[in-house]
């Protein structure tokens, strides 16, 4: 007899433990996080999905879903892919009950955030940052419940990005006439004369551009393409061309400075193209861009003629 009460009693506390666990798991929260299509752009332009070890920063509150409360449910928890494909949490999550409808907002990579409406965002335009740079913001208000887990987010781009085309005329071009109509002259650098701070309103998804104009380095693609992410603003007007190393009989060395008529747009989530030919003596403009097809078209400019600034200008 006691050998059947013993066996009752561990069943008992058996599925008593199963169901506390079931509890349990319901109750945690979980994320499904993708950017757009499943895919986001790398700085070399090649598309990928969210790779292991990304990370992304979680908030989670009851009430009103248009305002981000300092009482949260889930409070800047970094979640980080694995490599099974799930997002692990770097501290527990739960529901703060089973039926409330709750609101989430996530940003990746996973960041400190000092505020919800202006919070303050530094652009590092280098190559190696890209990642860290390319800033994304996912909401989703719609109301979920714990039945409704796991949680989908999907991610769209805070930031801009240009993209710069060059063209040479022929006078890098040795040879009378030309032994080539369109040889390149070596870059050493191009610059986009801009701002790279501003504040971000995490619940809009609005970048709000400060700060003064920089000089910020593009990254190097081919010679004659160069590429970087970009704060969206306006009044974004001028790109620098600097050559270095190129013979001085021919087309020589120097800057030489774009500057359109009108802004340069830069939108969040869209790539702006500016194909520029560099130089005084007309060639054919190389019409060919670059396309990243995870981010939404943005404008594109031609026929655009960087020239050497006159030395009286320049005073």
């Amino acid at each position: 007899m006691k050998k059947y009460i013993i066996i009752a009693a561990a069943a008992l506390c058996l599925t008593a433990c199963n169901k506390e666990s079931g509890i349990k798991d319901a109750r945690n929260i979980t994320v499904k996080a993708s950017i757009g299509e499943m895919t986001k752009a790398t700085y070399s332009g090649d598309k990928s999905a969210f790779a292991a070890k990304d990370s992304l920063s979680l908030f989670a509150w009851l009430g009103d879903k248009t305002a981000i409360p300092q009482d949260l449910v889930v409070d800047n928890v970094t979640n980080i892919l694995g490599e099974d494909g799930k997002w692990a949490p770097a501290t527990q999550m739960l529901w703060d009950d089973m039926t409330s409808p709750h609101y989430f907002m996530a940003v990746s990579p996973a960041r400190k955030v000092a505020s919800f409406t202006a919070d303050p965002y530094t652009l590092d335009p280098a190559a190696d940052k890209y990642q860290q740079s390319d800033l994304l913001i996912a909401t989703n208000l719609d109301g979920i419940k714990a039945s409704d887990n796991p949680v989908s987010l999907d991610f769209s781009h805070a930031m801009a990005k240009l993209n710069v085309n060059l063209t040479f005329r022929n006078q890098w071009t040795e040879g009378n006439p030309p032994v080539a109509p369109n040889t390149e002259a070596k870059v050493d650098g191009v610059y986009a004369t801009a701002r790279k701070n501003a504040t971000i309103d995490y619940l809009k998804k609005a970048v709000t551009v400060t700060g003064d104009k920089v000089d910020l380095p593009m990254n190097k693609v081919k010679n004659a393409n160069w590429t970087v992410l970009m704060v969206p603003q306006k009044g974004f007007t001028t790109i620098s061309i600097v050559l270095k190393g190129n013979d001085e009989w021919l087309g020589g060395n120097g800057t030489y400075v774009f500057t359109h008529t009108e802004d340069i747009p830069l939108e969040s989530g869209k790539y702006t193209t500016v194909n520029l030919i560099v130089g005084r003596d007309q060639i054919t403009l190389d019409k060919d861009g670059i396309t990243i097809n995870d981010w939404a078209a943005g404008a594109t400019i031609n026929n655009g003629e960087a020239q050497v600034p006159d030395e009286k200008e320049e005073e």
